[in-house]
């Protein structure tokens, strides 16, 4: 599993960060970024940060994309790429 964040379409509220902290992070923008191998990667708006999610991580990440506000939490499954949707 990989995901991306569309920094566009984020409100900033945080709940990604409070379900998988090791995978989201808010930044001094106030807007959340994916965090791989403890670094933030920031190309907003675009895929080119897409995250690899460790096994352990992957629930968490999924309900992190169902309930942010923003729908801006992109995750890509094998050769599929959904976008999450409350």
């Amino acid at each position: 599993m990989r995901v991306w964040i569309d920094q566009d379409l984020c409100t900033g509220d945080g709940l990604c960060v409070d379900r998988s902290p090791d995978v989201f992070t808010l930044l001094e923008d106030g807007i959340a970024y994916v965090v791989e191998r403890a670094v933030a990667l920031n190309d907003p708006g675009g895929s080119g940060s897409l995250a690899v999610v460790e096994k352990r991580e992957e629930s968490a990440v999924i309900e992190a994309a169902e309930v942010c506000p923003g729908e801006c939490i992109f995750i890509e499954m094998g050769e599929r790429f959904a976008v999450l949707d409350q």
